[in-house]
């Protein structure tokens, strides 16, 4: 009798401790699976949260994971009108949106620069290629730290960085900088160029495309132009403090039927032009729609030209009707007149910043906008001499307000450069 109840015993015993076996294993291997596989599918996507400004601050050491994630939450947390954007990666992605941190919880501070060039076989690279400080020595200290210090820095990069293509025929300048030379932006804390230009084709569709994707590399956003006409045409768009700012580049330069730099189609990589600016306006309408700011940023005007012409003055109240909240722009390789057009800014424009070895007035455009929109608007006089620019000091900077002051066209400025607003 003991014997057939200690035998029914372990027959009961052994397949209950085999069937526990796997279920403590099946329990291992889903938690397992959770950790290893499920939850790296389902962490953020970072690549649209720009953490460039806190690397230069650092002195361009990398962030740990941990000191990016502690930016991150930041940011998700101060930019909690945008919650649904930002924990869409896909949809940050498929529309241009990245995410950054400010200096001021309050404000958002945003620079801009005119023309830069790093071609090697022009004067302008001669002091940076002769010295190991790189481009802080074709950049004065204060100037760096005006750029690094903005929240966002902008500027037109009139170039291709490529080592591919071949120069447009019988185009008088084309200009093309080495691959490595785009860490130069990072050391002067851009973050946004405009490709929209009438050089960033100069050697053909092959180095515009090496171009987009050695910024994309680099953590260097860009716009005005594209693999096709959608991308080139949409705007980036930056949450920051709790608001959504779109950026919009175009240009109307070549004006030409068939131009040397060509504008981007359906099918065909290119700028976004704007000679033709209905697509310029139906782009800008959009970006109102789904932004709180709007900043346009425009090549257009005629060559060393102090004055306005007459497609300037055509498309400038046509932009702004059609939504945009700042107009900047590039190309006349001099400073135009500063204006207000139906109560918004027009900064026709800022000229060389650092561009070639002529001694020019130039200068860089600070703005500082919040929830109610634009606080400030600040001219910087700077001047480019021996390929070296710095921002002017004493009479020279007197000379170069009353300069802009005397425009015709010209808004009201102060002492300091503050564009005085009505």
């Amino acid at each position: 009798m003991k014997k057939q109840r200690r035998k029914r015993r372990s027959s009961f015993i052994r397949p209950f401790s085999i069937t526990l076996l796997i279920v403590v294993t099946i329990g291992f291997c889903a938690l397992f699976s959770f950790l290893w596989i499920i939850e790296p599918a389902t962490s953020k996507d970072t690549s649209h949260f720009q953490l460039t400004r806190q690397k230069i601050e650092r002195g361009g050491e990398e962030l740990t994971q941990e000191d990016e994630q502690e930016q991150i939450d930041e940011i998700m947390h101060v930019n909690h009108k945008y919650a649904d954007v930002l924990n869409d990666p896909d949809y940050m992605a498929e529309n241009n949106i990245y995410a950054k941190d400010a200096n001021d919880p309050a404000q958002v501070s945003i620079a801009f620069a005119g023309d830069i060039l790093f071609d090697t076989n022009y004067a302008i690279m001669g002091r940076v290629m002769q010295s190991d400080a790189g481009i802080a020595e074709g950049i004065a200290p204060e100037l760096m730290e005006e750029m690094q210090g903005a929240d966002i820095m902008v500027l037109n990069n009139e170039f291709p960085y490529s080592d591919r293509g071949t120069p447009i025929p019988e185009k008088q300048f084309t200009f093309r900088a080495k691959p490595q030379t785009i860490s130069y932006l990072g050391e002067m804390g851009v973050d946004l160029v405009s490709l929209a230009n009438n050089h960033a084709y100069d050697y053909g569709e092959a180095a515009l495309l090496d171009t987009m994707d050695l910024l994309k590399e680099a953590g260097i956003t860009y716009m005005g132009a594209g693999r096709d006409l959608q991308e080139a045409r949409r705007p980036v768009y930056y949450i920051i403090n709790n608001m959504k700012i779109a950026f919009i580049a175009a240009t109307q330069i070549e004006r030409l039927d068939n131009p040397d730099t060509k504008g981007a189609t359906d099918t065909s990589a290119g700028v976004f032009r704007c000679w033709n600016g209905d697509n310029l306006l139906e782009t800008v309408s959009e970006a109102k729609q789904k932004s709180d700011f709007v900043i346009v940023f425009l090549h257009w005007g005629t060559e060393n030209s102090e004055t306005i012409d007459w497609a300037q003055e055509k498309q400038a109240p046509e932009v702004v009707s059609a939504g945009a909240d700042l107009v900047i722009g590039a190309h006349p390789h001099c400073l135009q007149q500063i204006s207000m057009v139906d109560g918004v800014p027009v900064v026709y424009s800022l000229g060389n910043f650092w561009f070639n070895s002529k001694t020019v007035d130039t200068g860089i455009i600070k703005a500082v906008i919040d929830e109610n929109g634009l606080q400030s608007l600040q001219f910087i006089p700077c001047l480019q001499s021996g390929c070296r620019t710095a921002i002017a000091q004493g009479e020279e900077k007197t000379r170069i307000l009353n300069y802009m002051r005397n425009l015709p066209g010209s808004a009201q400025m102060d002492e300091e450069g503050y564009i005085v607003q009505k």
